[in-house]
């Protein structure tokens, strides 16, 4: 006994953290933490976790793989795992780090030299020269000893007894809570960093004081421990990365002095983790039962929202796909769906995954009305906006503030970017919907009780980079709703359908949303969500619009008893002779009243346009500010007052029950495809450049989508029209193919880079056969959306027309084009069970490294992870310079750049001015595209861009303007800018 209470001693004087910012020494507290108080501190965090968080779905899972189906066992058992994650750390490679390096302050070298001579004195097993000591990661070495300390006699572990896969399958996982799960040969090498011989007794003592204050018995640990369920492996990783993020928080986890005992440590670490997580509100949604007209105050749900909600399960998750024409009221049905989810499976949120930024920053206003009718119990629910460039965004300061009105920082600037030029907080402030900043750090809007955010992050979830099991996790807790699943690319379409299999596997549950689902996209869905729960799909054979999968594979499907409201549209065909004509053509037509929309392929396209149509708008009686360009090559301070402008005038009003007092009577859009998906936008007349099947019938909605405008549309715009503009070639057919100067082919349509010619051609000739004698196509949907998309999507009997030549022509490049996706798609993609024969996967077919970056970001070229093909962009702070020298974030030089350092956050003041600048910096970035680097005329390396030395600026990419918007710093005469038109390329 007194053997073992000496070596306990000699234990607690190994470290866990130590003082590097100074916050405990700031507070009187000591210079370093023992590891045993932070190994507690996670077991504390994780328990808590357990209790408030995990909804019963993933429990159970947890519960199978890690308790022999008991959950008291399992929480136990978890607890305990967790927090051995840092055992390595008791190891000379990572003790010799205490005030060595950058954290070679004074005072730790100090610090160090006391603590080193005392553990010494205590007899903490270190080297005689630790600066010489072999070096691993200290959650190698985790992975490398843990499995024989805990009972496995396999000759890697020593012994001579059988493999015990269980321990060597978690010891591996928590060798991955940095991040990336490690190889077999890297656990293999990490061994030595610690040899049993001398450290031994040291991990043992450790291990014994965990179990002892969890209530462990350590001889039962190899019976319970048997995960193999992919998810239970997913799952139980990222609920040990969230514990650790937690309970590395100094702020909520203050060090512990080495005098006190374990038992005090203990205490105040379940302390700690109660008030951790009620800081943060990580706790379960628990909605109470309400009505539609309780969420939607004076509504009633419509024909076909009503089919869908009698479809539901009683009980268990469920696979949605609704299909129904764009302003129908998809996503109101969704949040539906996903409170009755939450009330019947206990999830712990939701997530919508949208197709664009644009489209996430509206519908999070209606998220955060919803959370207001919808979260119950609660008073409060966290509400993260998770997208490249969501942390200025004027809904995600409204959330700083209603969290806590003098606000902490936003803690990275080059994860997010966004926002629009107001300053002050609406009247309308969201009050139950908060954020805490902590929540806009990488992967944890996907923590958050509620997250709205780009699909990019689901995408990301089914593939091997840093942390991508915690992006799983995350997910894997809520019910998924996933909107426009039309409009990915089949790269992403690959990766969407893993991620259904993993989250099926978890006990989730999936919404899917979309106007235009080709029925290939709705197999490969229903086929993910069986494969997830290793069933077949049971099929009535029922029809109709809305789909609903059970956990057992079996499939109903309904609809409306009475068809819906056509939708009609007379679309006309024209030939694009050029901006100036087709400038004049929109200032003639809408002359005399109504708001006309035009979308065009490439920003070129529409900037040509925009500019014709304001040289000719005097002369044709228009004003200026009735013609407004949009695109993606702005700045966010100039884009997004354009997108709210749009809403406000083309979205509804506050009163829905009435048409929008602020809709004007005149007003022309010249616009990309940022305006085609998920935007409440309704023109009187549309005008598109030619494009695929579903992206047409996608852009129908946005004319004649608000009823209450039809009785005040100017006369001539009484009817839908589309009017669809396509390139004539010599032989009358569509020009679709682009350039090909190595091939001879000097002419083309440059919209055939953006959009697969075969697409463009198909849709084309699907179109115009179903044309009447003056050329006009009767579109109504959704009765014709479903064989339109079939007609050209679906299979192709060759013939040996001139058009059957060029479709089969561009129909082999494009399903060359597919096949290459696909491909790319299965080398990153990570599949819970095999294909072919369900096989589950293991934890060296999940081990990954650095080549597989960040998560879109870092990597080896074709093993990164990526959330679409492509080069990605090039991101810089954009700023104006003055005549005498002063940078600006506005060219009339009315906002000086403030360019301080503001990274001292000790008084509200001085974090708003942090909060501030970081907004300002966000609005002036501007996104480069790839393709500019490349070729005989590309921008210089951005690598080789002058560097600026003022703090905010040190390590990002910097372009600095002219007030003209000529660049003089950064791709110098390669680019302009201008407020108005954005970002080109000379």
């Amino acid at each position: 006994m007194m053997k073992q209470e000496n070596v306990l001693i000699t234990a607690l004087m190994a470290w866990g953290k130590t003082d590097t910012k100074g916050n405990s020494r700031a507070r009187g507290g000591p210079s370093w933490n023992p590891l045993l108080a932070h190994l507690l501190d996670v077991a504390a965090v994780t328990g808590a976790l357990w209790n408030r968080y995990l909804p019963p779905t993933v429990q159970d899972r947890l519960a199978a793989a890690f308790g022999g189906g008991d959950h008291g066992t399992a929480r136990r058992m978890v607890m305990f795992l967790a927090a051995v994650h840092d055992l390595g750390k008791a190891s000379d490679c990572f003790l010799r780090q205490f005030g060595t390096g950058r954290f070679a302050t004074p005072y730790l070298r100090k610090e160090r030299s006391v603590w080193e001579t005392h553990a010494r004195a205590t007899g903490l097993p270190l080297g005689t020269n630790l600066e010489a000591a072999w070096w691993a990661r200290h959650e190698h070495i985790t992975a490398a000893h843990l499995p024989r300390l805990l009972g496995c006699t396999c000759e890697d572990c020593g012994g001579t007894g059988p493999v015990h896969n269980g321990l060597h399958t978690t010891a591996h996982l928590l060798g991955g809570h940095h991040g990336h799960i490690p190889q077999k040969d890297t656990v293999d090498r990490a061994a030595g960093a610690a040899s049993h011989h001398t450290w031994e007794p040291t991990h043992r003592v450790l291990i014994e004081e965990v179990a002892r204050h969890i209530g462990i018995d350590l001889l039962q640990v190899p019976e319970l421990v048997q995960p193999e369920r992919p998810s239970s492996l997913t799952l139980f990783t990222g609920l040990v990365v969230l514990a650790d993020w937690i309970a590395s928080d100094e702020t909520q986890f203050p060090y512990r002095q080495p005098t006190d005992s374990p038992r005090t440590w203990w205490h105040r670490s379940q302390h700690n983790a109660q008030a951790a997580l009620t800081k943060l509100k990580l706790d379960r949604w628990k909605p109470q039962p309400v009505t539609w007209d309780e969420l939607w105050p004076g509504t009633q749900p419509r024909d076909f929202q009503a089919a869908a909600i009698s479809l539901m399960p009683e009980r268990g998750p469920a696979l949605v796909i609704v299909e129904s024409d764009t302003g129908s009221g998809k996503t109101r049905l969704a949040l539906w769906c996903a409170h009755y989810l939450a009330r019947t499976c206990g999830y712990q949120g939701l997530y919508m995954a949208m197709p664009t930024r644009a489209a996430t920053n509206q519908i999070a206003e209606e998220l955060s009305s919803f959370i207001d009718a919808a979260l119950g119990e609660q008073q409060q629910a966290p509400l993260a906006v998770v997208h490249g460039t969501a942390a200025a965004t004027d809904i995600v300061h409204r959330l700083l503030d209603a969290a806590r009105p003098a606000g902490p920082e936003l803690d990275d600037l080059a994860a997010f970017v966004t926002g629009t030029n107001s300053t002050e907080c609406s009247d309308q402030t969201p009050q139950r919907a908060v954020l805490d900043p902590w929540y806009l750090r990488r992967c944890l809007g996907l923590i958050a009780t509620f997250g709205i955010g780009t699909v990019d992050q689901m995408i990301l979830a089914a593939q091997k980079s840093r942390h991508w099991f915690l992006r799983m996790f995350g997910l894997a807790c809520k019910t998924v709703i996933i909107d426009e699943a039309h409009a990915y690319e089949l790269y992403q379409q690959d990766l969407l359908t893993a991620a259904v299999s993993w989250l099926a596997d978890a006990g989730a549950s999936v919404v899917v949303l979309s106007a235009t689902l080709p029925a290939a996209v709705r197999e490969a869905l229903t086929k993910a969500w069986c494969r997830g729960h290793r069933t077949t799909l049971n099929d009535t054979g029922d029809l109709g619009p809305i789909t609903v999968v059970d956990g057992r594979g079996h499939a109903r499907r309904g609809g409306p008893t009475a068809p819906p409201e056509a939708l009609r549209t007379k679309m006309d065909f024209q030939p694009d002779t050029g901006p100036a004509t087709l400038a004049a053509g929109l200032l003639a037509e809408g002359r005399n009243g109504g708001c006309l929309g035009v979308v065009r392929t490439r920003v070129a396209s529409a900037c040509d346009l925009y500019e014709q149509a304001q040289a000719q708008a005097a002369a044709a009686g228009w004003r200026s500010d009735e013609i407004i360009l949009l695109h993606g090559r702005m700045m966010p301070r100039d884009r997004l007052p354009i997108e709210d402008d749009l809403i406000r005038f083309l979205g509804l009003g506050q009163d829905r029950s009435k048409p929008n007092p602020d809709r004007p009577g005149r007003l022309l859009v010249i616009a990309t495809q940022v305006i085609e998906q998920s935007l409440d936008l309704d023109f009187d007349r549309l005008y598109t450049d030619l494009a695929p099947i579903d992206l047409l019938i996608q852009r129908r909605g946005r004319e004649h989508r608000h009823a209450l405008n039809h009785p005040h549309r100017p006369s001539p715009f009484a009817d839908a029209r589309m009017t669809v503009w396509w390139k004539p070639s010599p032989d009358g057919l569509p020009l679709v193919e682009p350039p090909d100067h190595h091939n001879g082919r000097h002419t083309g349509n440059p919209d055939g880079y953006v959009y697969a010619p075969y697409t463009l051609a198909a849709t084309w000739n699907t179109l115009t056969h179903r044309s009447d004698k003056n050329g006009i196509v009767h579109l109504s949907t959704p009765r014709d959306s479903t064989p339109l998309i079939e007609a050209v999507y679906g299979p192709h009997s060759p013939a040996d027309s001139p058009a059957d030549k060029l479709l089969n022509r561009t129909r082999t490049a494009w399903q060359n084009t597919l096949a290459e996706e696909h491909q790319q798609a299965e080398r990153r993609g990570v599949h819970p069970y095999s294909e072919r024969r369900g096989t589950p996967i293991g934890v060296h077919e999940l081990a990954d490294g650095r080549a597989h970056g960040d998560g879109d970001e870092g990597g080896t070229e074709g093993i990164a992870a990526l959330s679409r093909l492509g080069e990605p962009s090039v991101n810089a702070i954009t700023l104006y310079q003055q005549n005498n020298g002063t940078l600006t974030y506005d060219p009339a030089g009315n906002h000086r750049a403030d360019l301080a350092d503001r990274s001292n956050h000790s008084t509200p003041a001085h974090t708003a001015r942090f909060r501030a600048q970081q907004r300002d910096l966000l609005l002036n970035t501007l996104s480069l595209p790839a393709t500019w680097f490349q070729g005989r005329v590309a921008l210089p390396d951005p690598e080789k861009w002058p560097r600026f030395n003022h703090p905010p600026l040190r390590n990002a990419r910097v372009i600095i303007l002219t007030p003209n918007g000529t660049c003089v710093s950064g791709p110098t005469e390669h680019i302009t800018y201008s407020p108005v038109t954005g970002l080109a390329k000379l």
